[in-house]
């Protein structure tokens, strides 16, 4: 009884504490952020500006600090905070897209926050800060993002100390002017970094410049999900068992060129999502038992070195969304397994070479947006149920051998296509007259139909009202531009190629052309006749050449503010230059009025700060001589002045023209000597062809500048692939990158002909001053230009032998020595030195002797050699005598390099002479009895005495 009483009475009083405790929990007031905290975050703010300028657009959301306020007392609160619950301690702070503007180090009060478990300052702009140490004294940190930030610097040690990280993430601290990465990481490297992260599970260093191996540690991080090493500089194999990761989603390693490895046979279990490979040296084939990565959505392995067939397996991949295998060596038939994808939105195998048909299965693809085969070998025709991708915006079969008559309906049915490119196909395109049509048609962005036969210009363009960019070059439409054209998208349309047509004249085309935003405009090589039209004020690029247009240029072309292009070369244009052209805007790069009919002289005032890099008025009547004011184009690589009227003497004053490669006077009538530039004199540093031929030259070679022509004796990248100039606008229309490069091309004499260069390589070096009037010798200074291809001094007035200092041109492609009146023998060093000698001509010089056998030499005709009376031996017909049929013994011409010139031995004699004399009687008036003494000493022939 009294037991049970007694229990009952416990029960009753712990009853009343749970009541009693309950009651004084639910009176108490919330817990409080620390005054401490509350005053660090307040200083925090301070410690910044509010800018919101200062990032790309998009990044600054809001303000979060706005809604910080000191008479606030409860700073858990406020926007981007934190708490724990039960401490009131601030475990999170998310300052991410704050339009925060200032610079950061370890003595920010945001380092007394010693409880943090999360920190997010990213997309904002610290000012080129270096990350303070001071995070690695925030131990509780789980989460760490300082993405997008312009911190710069090495990543510091002390942030391998946070142990407790799961997610961290230094991506894209990135300077945009000038591009470049701003973070690296080398001491501390990765491996440094992050083989104590053993609880990573989020790992994003893209743009964090590395140039070093991914080290092998990584696979030790068995809870890792997502690693994006984007454009790092990594070097090396990429560690396979990686891919072998139990929990890993995402690999991100795109744009590490250096970067190598291959796919290995997937008989794992594996959650992979995506896998991005895009500009790296990965290699081999795909495997077949890629089908067991069952999880896989997205694939990007465009632009590396993968090759072989595509496995039909495929396409067992059930939740591929997007697949990228463009730009690297697949062959075979694009697998028809492709069309069981059907979720896949992108399909992109342009630029490889596959062959066969487009399979009909691609058009189960209901959900694709984005068809690309470019640059394949196709053939066949498209599917004719192309019209099933309802959703498809994008469409290139550009530059296949796709061929048959192509049904422009068939595309226009697809009600949300945007861009279609069908260029460089075999391809008769039909459009039908539709404009009884009464279904909607598709708004199409972008049209590229080059090389597709079209004859007229297609009708379904009078309802186009959206285009931007349209290219109808190298078809073979004909006629009249028709007026309906001028109403074709009149305020949207940027890209107009009409070039390689038949296009006869303008009819009643507005002389100023209707499309309001303009920019890139090229009707070359069409039979267009009349006045030149005025593109809108929004040109950057008009090219007009090859056409029969006629009448003066019109001053209104200098109002195009934007133009950077301007070409209308091969016309029938008259009168002369106007002289705003040479003010024009700092926009200018390019000016090319070859072959027309202008005249008067260049203009002069040349504006101080030009942008011109090319200039060529070449094959005109220009008159007077060159303004110096061309010397304000401090960018000028390219001037040809050539096939005028000018008479003046040579402009030295180009030579102050740091970037000029190439200089082109010739058939003009430049006039007197070439003096040699002043001693110490940097002229024409980056000069590499220039051409004085068919001009009134005359005195020596000038030595001079053979000596100072610093990219004729050492190219830079000499052994790189072939690089062309050209001038690249970098405009982009929505997807497309236009327009193409605009090549450099100039006509030089090679070889003993004219010949045209469409494209100028880079390294190609050449010297022509032939038909002048120079003479003297040929310096050996020549043989420092070890550069050259091209040779020409012939038809001049030259004399002495051939300098053997030729043969050190190793490079050279064709030498042109005739019409002079050069002596002595061919140094038999040029046929064993100049592997690459295709052509040579010393015709008609006074050459004598054996003409060297073998090497190059035993290609060359008996005409290369004709006009020198005392040559013999192959390929001529005459026969050397028994002293001339050995090897030529060294010149006695000064010209060779070895050889003695016997003017010079005389002098030295005569000088020796006189030195002699003159030292003999000083020592014989000093020290009389001395040489009495010495002289005595030699044994005389003592006279025989006659005895008497």
């Amino acid at each position: 009884m009294r037991l049970s009483l007694a229990f009952a009475c416990f029960l009753f009083i712990v009853t009343l504490f749970q009541f009693t405790a309950f009651s004084f929990s639910s009176e108490q007031p919330a817990v409080l952020c620390h005054s401490d905290e509350r005053l660090a975050l307040l200083q925090l703010k301070d410690s910044f500006i509010i800018d919101k300028q200062a990032l790309a657009a998009g990044f600054c959301a809001y303000p979060k600090v706005d809604s910080w306020d000191s008479q606030s007392v409860d700073c858990c609160s406020w926007d981007g905070i934190e708490c724990d619950e039960i401490t009131g301690v601030v475990i999170g702070l998310d300052l991410s897209s704050s339009c925060l503007y200032g610079s950061i180090n370890s003595t920010s009060s945001l380092f007394r926050l010693l409880h943090l478990q999360k920190l997010n300052l990213a997309n904002n702009h610290f000012n080129y800060s270096l990350i303070p140490y001071a995070l690695g004294n925030l131990s509780m940190l789980t989460y760490l993002n300082l993405s997008s930030s312009v911190f710069s610097g090495q990543i510091p040690s002390e942030i391998s100390k946070l142990y407790r990280l799961s997610s961290l993430d230094f991506s894209n601290n990135w300077d945009t002017n000038p591009s470049q990465r701003l973070l690296v990481l080398e001491k501390p490297d990765v491996k440094s970094l992050i083989q104590n992260l053993t609880n990573l599970k989020y790992l994003n260093l893209s743009y964090v410049v590395m140039a070093s191996p991914i080290p092998s540690v990584l696979a030790n991080l068995s809870s890792l999900t997502s690693l994006y090493l984007e454009s790092c500089g990594l070097q090396g194999m990429f560690p396979l068992a990686i891919f072998r990761l139990p929990n890993l989603e995402t690999i991100w390693l795109s744009h590490n060129l250096d970067l190598t490895g291959y796919l290995l046979e997937f008989n794992f279990s594996n959650k992979l999502k995506k896998l991005a490979l895009w500009n790296t040296s990965f290699s081999g084939e795909l495997p077949a038992s890629i089908e067991n990565l069952s999880s896989l959505e997205f694939l990007g392995l465009g632009h590396c070195n993968f090759s072989g067939s595509v496995p039909s397996t495929l396409g067992n991949l059930p939740n591929l969304k997007f697949l990228d295998l463009a730009t690297n060596s697949f062959t075979g038939s694009v697998p028809p397994t492709l069309g069981n994808l059907t979720k896949l939105d992108t399909l992109d195998l342009h630029d490889n070479y596959f062959t066969g048909f487009i399979p009909s299965e691609l058009t189960n693809l209901t959900q694709l947006t984005a068809l690309n085969l470019l640059g394949n070998m196709l053939h066949g025709s498209v599917p004719s149920s192309i019209s099933r991708l309802e959703k498809l915006k994008f469409f290139d079969c550009d530059d296949n051998r796709l061929g048959g008559i192509l049904e422009m309906d068939a595309f226009l049915e697809l009600k949300d296509l945007q861009y279609l490119f069908l260029s460089l196909n075999n391809f008769y395109l039909v459009s039908p007259d539709n404009s009884n049509a009464t279904s909607p048609q598709a708004q199409l962005v972008d049209i590229g139909l080059r090389h597709c036969h079209l004859r007229e210009f297609p009708y379904f363009l009078r309802n186009q009202h959206r285009l931007q960019l349209l290219d109808l070059s190298s078809n073979n439409i004909k006629g009249q531009i028709p007026q309906w054209m001028s109403k074709v998208s009149v305020e949207t349309l940027l890209f107009l190629d009409l070039s390689n047509n038949s296009l006869i004249g303008f009819d009643d085309f507005p002389l100023v052309l209707p499309w309001s935003k303009l920019q890139y405009l090229k009707l070359d090589s069409n039979i267009l006749r009349g006045s030149l039209p005025v593109p809108p004020l929004s040109t950057v690029f008009y090219s007009i050449s090859n056409n029969s247009l006629n009448g003066e240029i019109p001053q209104l072309l200098c109002n195009l503010s934007s133009l950077s292009i301007l070409d209308f070369s091969y016309n029938n244009m008259s009168g002369g230059i106007p002289v705003c052209l040479s003010n024009f805007s700092k926009s200018l790069l390019v000016l090319k009025v070859r072959s027309n009919q202008l005249d008067g002289p260049i203009p002069s005032g040349w504006a101080t700060g030009n942008r011109l890099k090319m200039i060529d008025l070449s094959k005109n009547k220009l008159q007077e001589k060159i303004p110096k004011s061309l010397m304000e184009c401090k960018m000028l690589e390219y001037l040809d002045l050539g096939n005028n009227q000018i008479r003046d003497a040579f402009p030295s004053w180009l030579g102050s023209l740091p970037e000029l490669n190439i200089l082109i006077l010739s058939s003009n009538a430049f006039y007197g000597r070439m003096e040699n530039p002043k001693l110490n004199l940097n002229v024409f540093p980056k000069l590499r062809i220039i051409d004085l031929s068919h001009n009134r030259f005359n005195g020596t070679l000038p030595w001079g500048y053979f000596e100072r022509w610093i990219s004729m004796k050492n190219l830079d990248g000499k052994n790189s692939p072939p690089k062309y100039m050209l001038e690249s606008l970098d405009m982009r229309i929505n997807l497309m990158h236009v327009p193409r490069d605009y090549d450099y091309s100039m006509t030089i004499t090679n070889k003993g002909m004219e010949m045209k260069y469409p494209k100028i390589i880079r390294t190609l070096v050449a010297i022509d001053f032939s038909n002048n009037r120079f003479d003297g010798e040929i310096p050996k200074l020549i043989g420092k230009l070890k550069e050259l291809h091209l040779l020409n001094f012939s038809n001049n007035n030259l004399v002495g032998g051939i300098p053997v200092a030729i043969a050190k041109l190793t490079n050279l492609e064709s030498l042109d020595l005739s019409e002079n009146k050069l002596v002595g023998r061919i140094p038999m060093e040029l046929s064993t030195q100049l592997t690459f000698l295709s052509f040579l001509n010393v015709s008609h010089n006074r050459l004598t002797g054996l003409i060297p056998g073998g090497g190059q030499f035993e290609t060359f005709q008996s005409s290369s050699f004709d006009g020198n009376l005392g040559l013999c031996g192959k390929p001529l017909r005459k026969e050397c005598s028994s002293n001339s049929g050995s090897l030529p013994p060294p010149s006695l011409t000064s010209s060779g390099e070895f050889g003695l010139d016997w003017k010079v031995v005389l002098f030295g004699y005569g000088c020796g002479f006189l030195f002699g004399v003159v030292i003999g009687h000083v020592v014989i008036k000093k020290k009389p009895d001395w040489f009495a003494n010495t002289f005595s000493k030699f044994p005389t022939r003592r006279r025989r005495r006659h005895v008497l």
